[in-house]
């Protein structure tokens, strides 16, 4: 690498939603930017959570400056407490969004304290040739930062997640002017986020959903639960004015919002008036309209506290007819069956629901199409690389630089692993990295791959059978058995019936072998496993997963 080059590589982030990972070298030091997680899609079963590959940052770990963080949320910095056992470097973040990090990394009891470095909008910070420009922007989340970086190859611009809310909660404004003042010292390459770039005109402003919430407030008769993303403080700040205002207390469900307005509550991020945020037992001897519920749950996670209220197995809350549901939040692609089932339970149990497609009670933290185009014409850039987003996502934001006048052979369109250089002469692709998805299910990191997933698909599909026989060491001959146990086939009395077909369909092969294959395990499993395979095909067209299990006796 040449000192004037900087080499640029997405390990998560693009083709894509969520998973965010950025690397960028200068002079043979690395700077990571985000470490964020994705959630599962339904051909994933069992697994909780999906972290970038960092193989590559491992083998070049001594090279890692540290990782610098836009916000605080999950698809931004969900992946840390896994990377951080495996990579000891600095985290750079802004005071609220350490503050949700410091919470995430106490649930997963780290070996050894993270080092975290508070960082603010409008500061500066060098790291090795790496010189950092912090820039507020507004998103769905307080303390957001867009990065100003200026290297020996020229000047890098990350937009960060950001939208260009003129009336923010906090009052916060995304600074325009320091993205200007870049643009007039020139600016070599924008790295800019690509989420809503096909919806046209702005995206709406926070303020909106407080005018949803009183509408809902005032038609309220019962109780009101409000799902929403357990880092979205201004949302919690929505709804805590709305309650004051309509003369209800409230209540939180869910340790993660627990915590994470708690943190905001102490760092000043969130005014909470007096005796309005009452303790669990207290709300609920208060009648239930003068309550209100905040909760995760918003996307229908198994374990949350809504999703398990909705089906009557949450010991701490029970839904009653007449509760208004609000689940403010966006449905994160991928999550649609579940979070429609929890709708209809909701309905079930007499609730009145609203949500996204039915109610203006969540508005995007990301900027739509006009938007984008204020922060291309600020920023002007010699060269453009979308980010965060799908394939589409991507290609839609690149055809908008086009659009407005950047030459296409300026534009690159990167997949996860991808690398480029920049230099003063340009853009230029090289030889890729290792990049991918590593599956979090419970304590296992990386353990479940391809084979696994098969299978639990399998299982789930098919069901499983599994054949017992206790050979006899020295002659080969069954003295035990076969016993087998059925699950997923069928309903209790068919599977009887079947079992009683399979053993026999068992002992007919066992009929046909000669001593010596009885005596060789291997090849009686694979004598076993193959006759099960027949018997059911031809008893029921299914499949299921044949286990055989041989002892020698």
């Amino acid at each position: 690498m040449t000192k004037k080059c900087c080499l640029l590589t997405p390990l998560g982030g693009l083709g894509e939603i969520g998973k965010n990972m950025l690397v960028l070298e200068c002079e043979d030091q690395i700077l990571v930017i985000d470490a964020g997680l994705a959630f599962p899609t339904e051909d994933q079963p069992g697994v909780d959570l999906i972290i970038p590959d960092i193989t590559y940052l491992l083998e070049n770990r001594e090279r890692v400056l540290g990782i610098v963080l836009t916000h605080g949320h999950e698809d931004h910095v969900g992946a840390l407490p896994y990377i951080l056992q495996q990579l000891s470097v600095p985290v750079y973040g802004t005071r609220m969004t350490l503050g949700i990090v410091r919470n995430k990394l106490e649930e997963h009891s780290l070996p050894a304290p993270a080092m975290l470095c508070e960082i603010s909008a409008d500061e500066k910070l060098v790291l090795g040739p790496f010189q950092l420009e912090f820039i507020r922007v507004t998103h769905s989340i307080v303390d957001g930062v867009g990065l100003g970086i200026t290297t020996p190859a020229g000047v890098i611009v990350h937009s960060g997640d950001f939208k260009l809310d003129p009336t923010p909660v906090d009052g916060k404004l995304t600074d325009l002017g320091v993205f200007g003042d870049l643009g007039r010292r020139g600016v070599d390459l924008l790295l800019a986020d690509s989420t809503n770039v096909e919806r046209p005109g702005y995206t709406l402003s926070e303020r909106e959903v407080g005018v949803a919430f009183e509408e809902i407030f005032r038609e309220a008769a019962q109780r009101i639960v409000i799902a929403c993303f357990s880092s979205n403080v201004h949302r919690f700040q929505q709804v805590i004015h709305t309650a004051e205002r309509f003369g209800r207390k409230l209540g939180v469900l869910g340790m993660s919002m627990l915590k994470n307005m708690s943190t905001a509550h102490e760092l000043g991020y969130l005014e909470i008036p007096a005796n309005i945020w009452l303790k669990w037992n207290d709300l609920l001897q208060l009648p239930p309209d003068k309550t209100v519920v905040m909760t995760t749950g918003s996307q229908g996670e198994p374990n949350s506290a809504l999703a398990r209220a909705a089906v009557g197995e949450n010991a701490d809350f029970q839904f009653r007819r007449g509760d208004t549901v609000i689940i403010s939040a966006r449905t994160i692609p991928g999550n649609e069956r579940r979070i429609g089932n929890m709708i209809n339970h909701l309905f079930q149990l007499g609730c009145r629901v609203h949500y996204e497609r039915v109610s203006e009670i969540h508005v995007s933290g990301h900027a739509a199409r006009e938007e984008l185009k204020v922060l291309h014409n600020l920023v002007r850039p010699r060269h453009f690389i979308p980010i965060h987003g799908e394939m589409r996502h991507l290609v839609h934001h690149s055809e908008l630089a086009r659009e407005l006048g950047l030459a296409e052979e300026r534009i690159m369109i990167l997949q996860n692993g991808d690398r480029v250089e920049l230099t003063p002469q340009g853009l230029r692709r090289v030889d890729g990295v290792v990049a991918g998805n590593v599956l979090v299910d419970g304590k296992g990191v990386g353990d479940v791959g391809n084979i696994v997933l098969r299978d639990r698909k399998h299982l789930a599909q098919d069901g499983m059978v599994v054949a017992i026989l206790g050979v006899d060491r020295q002659t080969g001959e069954v003295v035990n058995g076969p016993d087998l146990i059925a699950r997923g086939i069928a309903d209790e009395g068919e599977t009887a019936r079947l079992i009683e077909g399979a053993v026999g369909a068992i002992l007919e092969t066992l009929k046909e072998e000669t001593l010596g294959g009885l005596s060789d395990t291997t090849l009686l499993q694979d004598r076993v496993r193959r006759a099960l395979k027949r018997y059911f095909k031809k008893s029921l067209m299914r499949f299921p997963m044949i286990i055989p299990v041989v002892m020698e006796v």
